[in-house]
Parts: structure tokens; C-alpha cells; sequence
């Protein structure tokens, strides 16, 4: 029989502790021991085992109950084949059984611990009856029942929040994703997913139940996505936006370079075609670039004579639309 193992003080709990002081327990320790963390170090991948046990079990109100009530015996299969019988079952129950049964017990035919409790229980109580009605037992007087057999545990799906950055999320690729169990999973992403999708995991949720994992984007410096277009906004000096030129544009497929036009307005929108996020795997939305014309805050001696040449010799009014009176 294995040694009993006392689950609260492997999550270093009281056992008092709530559901939720346990679940905080474990995810603090499992992050502590995890495999991942601690590469090729034994003693942790044990440790990480244990806490994993010890939390399926508190975790789970019905195995929490057995086992805070039958201790080491609380899902006896040593039972099963085992052929002898524990020397501390009937030992516990001595004081109350003594009088009512003797023999040998084969606890082969059990298939858990409280089966046998309930099966010796009922045999106490039926030579009980036996003697109340000297040596006669009737079938009416106790009628022994039988435990039907655990039902399996139903498949569960279950949702994690996967958080992606918008470049990761543009080429797709390979993701490996830590789940709050302590599991690590690598996840081959597709191109182009968006805030709110799901990607399913077949069997990699609770009791073999679906993973589904719920894509959410973070934003981003720059960039901002509009179903699958791109904007985004570039400064220009004035004097690059009266001459016209060309600069660099930075999209999530590398920097392109994009021709300002001569007399470019602030606000004034051009399009990258082709430059946006995958719509499916040939297909690209757009990029949309806002010019925002940025004068300098502190132009250098040379830069403000200049300016002051030009606005004594420019020839238009910036003013001229604007009511007389």
C-alpha cells in the first residue's frame, strides 16, 4: 500500500483552507516547479508531480470529503488483487464490530474502501437482527444494498485567453501558450487571426473535454487595425510637405517607401495597397497612412533665420478665407 500523503501540507495549506486558498497555492508552487523552469532538475519535476496530485484531490469537493474522512484509505484500490486485509480497517471499527463478526475478510471483492464499510456494516447489522429474534434472520428485517458503480467523469471544454502582439498575430506561426494547470502547449497559430476568435484544441481540456483558446490583440504603438485594414500616422516636416518627397513607412510586412505629394495637407490620407492584415492566405487588406505635418519646437539659429526669410517673401495668405468681419 502506498504511503499516505498529506495533500495540505504539499500545498502548504491549512485544511481549513479554502477552494480558493488552494487554487492560489498551487498556481503560486506550480509556477515554482514547473519542468519548464527548472530544466533537467529532478527533484523539481517530482515536486511538480506531487503538487499536481495533491491539487486534483482538494480541488475536487467529493474527493476532498473522502479523503478528509478516510485519510489513507479514501480510494482504497490496493483493494484490487491485493489478496490481505489492511490491519487498521477493522482495528478502526473494533470497539463497535468485536461482538458481531469473526473470520477472515478477502478484500479482493471490493472495489473501494466505503464498499467494504458499507458491506460490513450491513452484516453487523444483521446479526443484530438474528439475535433480537433468537438466531432468526429475515430477509425483511435488513436488506443489504449495494453502491453502483462511479459514474465516469463527463467531459469538459474548457476557454484560456491567449494575448497576442499584432506582428505575431500578422505572420502566424508556432505559439507556445502556459496554461493555469501548469501545462505548456505549443499551438501552430494561423496567419491573421482577430480579437474575439477561437481556435479549438481537440483534448486539451478538463477530463478530455476541447481547449479553446480566445485570441485578444494587444494594441499596438503604431499600428491600428480596422477589421483588416491598417492605419497608422506619419509626421512630416513643412517644408517636406510643401516640396513633396519620399520617406519610409514602416508596415508590419518590413518599412516601404511612399511618395508624399507637393502640398500635402495635415490630416490628408494615402494608401498603401496590399499593406494590411492577411483577409485569408493570398488576400491583404490596406494600409491607410494620415500625414500629420510637425513643425520643431526649438529650430536651430540657422533653421529660424530662414524661416523668417520666408515669411517675408511668401506669396500666399494662410488667413484669406477667413470672414472679413
Amino acid at each position: 500500500m502506498q504511503n499516505f500523503r498529506n495533500y495540505y501540507e504539499i500545498l502548504g495549506v491549512p485544511k481549513t483552507a479554502t477552494a480558493d486558498e488552494i487554487k492560489r497555492s498551487y498556481r503560486r508552487l506550480a509556477r515554482k516547479y514547473h519542468p519548464d523552469l527548472n530544466p533537467g532538475d529532478k527533484a523539481a519535476e517530482e515536486r511538480f508531480k506531487d503538487i499536481g496530485e495533491a491539487y486534483e484531490v482538494l480541488s475536487d469537493t467529493t474527493k476532498r470529503q473522502q479523503y478528509d474522512r478516510f485519510g489513507q484509505y479514501w480510494k482504497q484500490g490496493g483493494f484490487q488483487g491485493q489478496g490481505g486485509r489492511p490491519p487498521s480497517a477493522r482495528e478502526q471499527y473494533k470497539p463497535d464490530f468485536e461482538q458481531g463478526y469473526t473470520g477472515d475478510v478477502d478484500f479482493s471483492q471490493y472495489n473501494d474502501f466505503q464498499e467494504f464499510v458499507d458491506q460490513l456494516l450491513g452484516k453487523f447489522r444483521t446479526n443484530e437482527r438474528a439475535q433480537d429474534t433468537g438466531g432468526q434472520s429475515s430477509s425483511s428485517s435488513y436488506r443489504s444494498t449495494t453502491q453502483a458503480p462511479p459514474r465516469p467523469t463527463p467531459r469538459r471544454d474548457s476557454e484560456a485567453l491567449l494575448e497576442l502582439p499584432l506582428e505575431r498575430a500578422y505572420v502566424g506561426g508556432r505559439e507556445r501558450i502556459r496554461l493555469e494547470d501548469g501545462r505548456s502547449l505549443e499551438v501552430n497559430m494561423p496567419a491573421g487571426v482577430l480579437s474575439g476568435q477561437r481556435i479549438r484544441l481537440k483534448g486539451q481540456g478538463a477530463s478530455g473535454g476541447d481547449l479553446y483558446l480566445k485570441i485578444t490583440l494587444k494594441p499596438h504603438t503604431f499600428f491600428t487595425l480596422e477589421g483588416s485594414d491598417i492605419r497608422c500616422q506619419l509626421p512630416i516636416s513643412p517644408s517636406e510637405s510643401v516640396l513633396g518627397v519620399q520617406v519610409e513607412v514602416p508596415t508590419l510586412s518590413g518599412l516601404v517607401k511612399l511618395t508624399i505629394p507637393p502640398a500635402v495637407k495635415s490630416g490628408q490620407q494615402l494608401r498603401l495597397s496590399g499593406k494590411g492584415f492577411p483577409k485569408d492566405g493570398r488576400t491583404f487588406g490596406d494600409q491607410y497612412v494620415e500625414v500629420q505635418i510637425v513643425v520643431p519646437k526649438t529650430p536651430s539659429k540657422r533653421e529660424r533665420e530662414l524661416y523668417e526669410q520666408l515669411l517675408e517673401i511668401q506669396s500666399f495668405d494662410p488667413r484669406e478665407n477667413l470672414p472679413k468681419k
